[in-house]
């Protein structure tokens, strides 16, 4: 699918399990950090030690270990190559998924064995201000699912990326010209707190709820042309009650905090799934603000959904988050209380 752009092999000067020359001394000083405290980082996490001459970076110590220096490195050159900025996650993000994740045959089998696209290196997903790749196994395995299914559904708690590759992969697509729309929906829910009467006219009384939804678009859109998709109805932000009794062809819809529609609303979500459209739906079941003794619509979908083969899952955890460290660590607490 030409949504999915593959990163091919990039031509360093030089490549062997023990040297890496890099084309730009610039781009490699970002690359190593000020007084060299990434590769020290890179140096503690794989039990390695990494000498740098110039341009030339040279590795001694376990095979698999420098093998895994090479990659990360690489891949790292060219995420700054491209004009992006080093934040302090990503390196360890970039780490823990070469060394902990599998290799793509054996990672993705069930994706190969139907026939799916499958990965030798990393999906990315172009969008007009930023380029998203995946920083973990399980954001590899949502995007692998959102290129094979027309439904998805991303579970696990907040800080993982799942309305975020959601919504940046629907921002593709329109760029694209494979969708027409982009639907973004949200119940109406008050997270434990009641908020009382709102002034305003309807779309006033609603993008409080909306507002993380205008902020995920504005990360990969001009703020003008967001307004601008907005007032052409090409993008619709709406509560999800406000979707009964539309069917929606030729159209991207992210249905988010999903856990907190009831069984009837995600029914009716689920069924407003036109020709050529794709939906998905993400939450965190483990954060359900429903009334109490009402059933969570996400969680009953998933259980009656399970067995559909041509609806792909991806269960993300607390060593997903990619937000700041403390977050996992946070969570990872209130799941053992």
């Amino acid at each position: 699918m030409s949504k999915v752009d593959i990163v091919q092999k990039h031509p360093f000067y030089l490549e062997t399990p023990s040297q890496l020359e890099f084309p730009d001394n610039n781009v490699l000083a970002e690359l190593c950090g000020a007084g060299d405290r990434n590769l020290q980082k890179l140096e503690d996490k794989l039990g390695i030690q990494i000498n740098r001459r110039g341009n030339l970076l040279s590795f001694s110590g376990d095979r698999e270990s420098r093998a895994n220096a090479v990659v990360i490195l690489k891949k790292i050159y060219i995420y700054l190559e491209e004009g992006r900025s080093l934040d302090v996650n990503y390196l360890d993000s970039v780490t823990e998924f070469i060394t902990k994740g599998t290799s793509p045959n054996s990672k993705f089998s069930a994706h190969e064995e139907k026939g799916e696209k499958s990965i030798s290196n990393t999906l990315t997903v172009n969008t007009k201000k930023k380029i998203i790749e995946p920083r973990n196994n399980n954001q590899n395995d949502f995007m692998l699912n959102l290129a094979n299914y027309d439904l998805v559904f991303g579970l696990g708690p907040a800080g993982t990326g799942k309305t975020y590759i959601a919504i940046a992969w629907a921002v593709s697509m329109f760029l694209q010209g494979q969708v027409d729309r982009i639907v973004l929906t949200r119940p109406a829910v008050e997270a434990g707190e009641r908020l009382g009467f709102l002034p305003g006219d309807i779309k006033e009384k609603i993008d409080p709820y909306m507002q993380p939804l205008y902020d995920a678009l504005n990360d990969f859109l001009p703020v003008k042309q967001v307004s601008k998709m907005i007032d052409d109805k090409r993008i619709e932000i709406l509560p999800l009650a406000f979707m009964r009794g539309r069917t929606l062809s030729d159209s991207f819809l992210i249905l988010d905090e999903g856990q907190n529609a009831t069984s009837n609303q995600m029914k009716m979500f689920l069924t407003r799934l036109g020709k050529n459209s794709k939906a998905v739906v993400t939450g965190d079941l483990t954060q359900i603000d429903l009334p109490k003794g009402i059933k969570s619509g996400l969680d009953e979908a998933v259980l009656i959904l399970r067995n559909i083969k041509e609806i792909g899952f991806t269960h993300f955890t607390a060593k997903d988050v990619v937000r700041h460290k403390l977050v996992e660590n946070i969570i990872t607490a209130y799941d053992r209380a």
